[in-house]
């Protein structure tokens, strides 16, 4: 087991109505609030007037920043940035999944010292203080909502990167189950991908851990089971709830404990197809993860039969890929590029940005081969 720290200050309040929390708490932080959202759907199903009741009740002033789009661009960072530093912002309400969250961390650490979102992303400036973020979920999927991690895409610079620090952590997190069951199967099921997809992250991460193994697996199982449930029945408190905090807890830092990394390897391919056809990021998950599982079955044949055993009761490499493929296809959710209408005369569109943006995991390494590799068995 590797050393490690445990660490996070994210207080969430969890359950039925507790969005009427929201006026004390955020009063917490300031009396200026700048209002992030994203395309509109939470005007639709009626959280937008539930947030702005407990905000009016606080008597704050509120500015609204909307149009946050599915696949985040730090073009938006930017101008919500200017927006908050014109409107003297003191505290942050993001009110979305993953997307929107994501921005608002970013936003958050840029309004002080009026820092460039995507110099921040890149590590090329250092933030040293954040407004405070309270955040609203609305998609059980990314665990953005207790975690200091953040994905933006550049469109001038052809990327899509991630990025963490201690300061973008939520002050505070209000989670309801209820504010999901407007959620479309579609976005339910690449949602249970994504929490799959950051369990198995912290899986094949280094350094040795039984113990949060068996965290991990949990966690899978609960994803799978509610998941494939809550698709069924999408109003049923119980299984929204359960999937809600299995997302929440596959990347809260619970899969890490005891390794000194998580991989990400997956993640940066499905970042290029998201990059390139606005694939879903869940789409792009159960797309790239079976491959790359395929590409490391002689490489780190123990882990993935670690894994088998640990979720299927198999000692066998290709039948727990093939339980993956197979779960990801029965709640419909792509398992090759063919499925979502990409072919093989994309191919060097894919790896020549594959290469330009160094795909790599930070465990298991990757090379150009291994992206040809790749390539060959998502299609």
């Amino acid at each position: 087991m590797e050393n490690f720290t445990v660490y996070n200050p994210t207080k969430v309040v969890f359950g039925k109505n507790v969005i009427t929390q929201l006026s004390r708490t955020v009063l917490k932080f300031g009396k200026n609030v700048l209002l992030v959202y994203g395309m509109g759907s939470i005007k639709a199903n009626g959280i937008y007037k539930e947030v702005i009741a407990q905000l009016h009740k606080a008597g704050v002033k509120v500015v609204e920043y909307s149009g946050i789009k599915p696949n985040p661009v730090v073009d938006d960072v930017k101008l919500a940035t200017d927006l908050g530093i014109e409107k003297g912002i003191d505290v942050i309400v993001a009110v979305g999944g993953g997307s929107v969250i994501d921005s608002a961390k970013i936003i958050s650490l840029c309004i002080p010292g009026n820092l460039d979102g995507w110099d921040v992303m890149k590590v090329n400036v250092k933030p040293v203080s954040a407004i405070p973020l309270i955040t609203v979920l609305t998609l059980a999927a990314t665990g953005t909502e207790m975690n200091c991690y953040a994905v933006l895409q550049n469109n001038k610079t052809r990327e899509k990167t991630g990025f963490g620090n201690d300061l973008a952590f939520p002050k505070y997190s209000f989670l309801d189950p209820r504010y999901t069951f407007t959620v479309p199967a579609e976005q339910t099921a690449y949602g249970v991908v994504d929490m799959i997809a950051h369990a198995l992250e912290g899986f094949f991460g280094y350094g040795e851990c039984t113990l949060t193994d068996h965290f991990t697996g949990s966690i899978i199982k609960q994803a799978m089971h509610y998941g494939r449930l809550a698709l069924k029945e999408p109003c049923n408190y119980n299984y929204r709830a359960n999937l809600m905090w299995a997302a929440t807890c596959a990347l809260n830092g619970m899969t890490s404990y005891g390794r000194t990394s998580a991989d990400w390897g997956p993640h940066d391919i499905g970042h290029i197809l998201s990059f390139l056809y606005d694939t879903p990021h869940g789409a792009s998950l159960s797309i790239a993860y079976p491959a790359w599982l395929k590409l490391q079955r002689t490489r780190i044949p123990h882990r993935i039969k670690d894994l088998g055993k640990l979720l299927f009761s198999t000692n066998s490499i290709n039948q727990t890929i093939g339980k993956f493929e197979e779960y990801f296809s029965q709640i419909n959710c792509p398992v090759r590029l063919s499925e979502i209408g990409i072919g093989s005369d994309k191919k060097n569109e894919i790896l020549s940005l594959m290469i330009r943006n160094k795909v790599n995991g930070f465990v298991h390494k990757l090379n150009k081969a291994d992206y040809e590799k790749i390539l060959n068995l998502m299609k």
